[in-house]
């Protein structure tokens, strides 16, 4: 019998591909299961799956590859004790969050050279987002402790002097145990009057009840991720110029290389040749430029659909 795998169904452009050397089970993100993978050898995921021992304890799993940015869903600390490799796609979709937030800058006419603009979280996304302000004419603030700490002050700011000098704020930090409701009470009372926040990282690192309280002294909010999805806030979704389910990454080029990036490290943790160099081909790409206010429209006349307008999305082209 051939091992198994189980996968998330709305990884995209997998079907077929591990069919040769596995038995494949294909199942809505968020319903997998201990039953489901009790005799399973790996998991490809996304971020709908909590992978920690709820889910793994007496399972076969051995490898976990998440067609992801981020590791948040997955306790990484029982994996390395059972002896589980983890894999993720670090910076699959960082254009594809770029191009997210460089349209919705110019559809609230936010992108006007001379402009300010903070970037909190300077990694594979803040990193190309604050190279897009730059481009535009903005003046770009950074703002990255890490980062800073590797690397030395300079190019940096600290978060308060960002805050007060800011007139667009984007947040694209990771959902660290320390960053949980970062943008909280104190985060808003700092911020520069009439400043715009947008938050394209995680849902979690915003605390929704202080943006709120925050809302008449800001200026536009614009809202990709949300806490509690797919049961979003309605009093946050009514208070967002632009509100979105959770699709800034979803691209064509974003999707291929997430699945791309589990598939080869599947393979390197099975040995299998042909995985660790698979590609995709033949994918035909829109050419389209991306419409953001039918994403917003789309949420907003069915909040309830959150989660199939995610898994029904229609991948756009991250490069127009």
């Amino acid at each position: 019998m051939r091992p198994v795998v189980v996968v998330d169904r709305d990884i995209p452009f997998l079907e077929g591909v591990l069919e040769p050397w596995f038995e494949v089970r294909a199942l809505p993100g968020k319903s997998i299961g201990p039953a489901d993978v009790r005799d399973a050898v790996a998991l490809l995921v996304r971020t709908r799956t909590r992978c920690d021992a709820t889910l793994l304890d007496g399972a076969a799993v051995r490898f976990i590859g998440t067609a992801t940015i981020g590791t948040d869903h997955i306790d990484l600390k029982y994996c390395e004790s059972h002896g589980i490799t983890v894999a993720s796609a670090p910076g699959c979709n960082a254009a594809a969050v770029t191009q997210y937030v460089r349209v919705a800058l110019h559809a609230l006419d936010l992108d006007r050279p001379g402009a300010t603009l903070g970037v909190v979280g300077v990694g594979h996304v803040g990193s190309l987002v604050a190279e897009a302000g730059r481009r535009a004419g903005m003046r770009v603030l950074l703002n990255d402790p890490p980062r800073e700490a590797a690397e030395g002050s300079a190019g940096f700011t600290p978060l308060p002097d960002l805050l007060a000098q800011a007139d667009v704020v984007t947040l694209h930090i990771p959902l660290w145990p320390e960053n949980r409701d970062f943008a909280d009470a104190a985060f808003f009372a700092a911020i520069k009057p009439g400043a715009s926040f947008f938050n394209a990282s995680r849902g979690e690192v915003l605390d929704e009840s202080a943006l709120l309280a925050a809302r008449p002294q800001l200026g536009r909010v614009v809202i990709d991720v949300w806490k509690n999805e797919p049961a979003i806030n309605p009093d946050l979704l009514a208070a967002a110029d632009i509100a979105t389910p959770h699709i800034a990454g979803y691209s064509i080029q974003g999707k291929m290389n997430g699945t791309t990036a589990v598939v080869r490290a599947l393979g390197e943790a099975f040995g299998i040749d042909a995985l660790k160099t698979f590609r995709i081909t033949g994918i035909p790409l829109p050419q389209t430029p991306y419409a953001i206010w039918r994403d917003d429209a789309a949420l907003r006349s069915h909040p309830e659909n959150f989660e199939q307008l995610r898994s029904h999305y229609s991948y756009r082209n991250d490069q127009i």
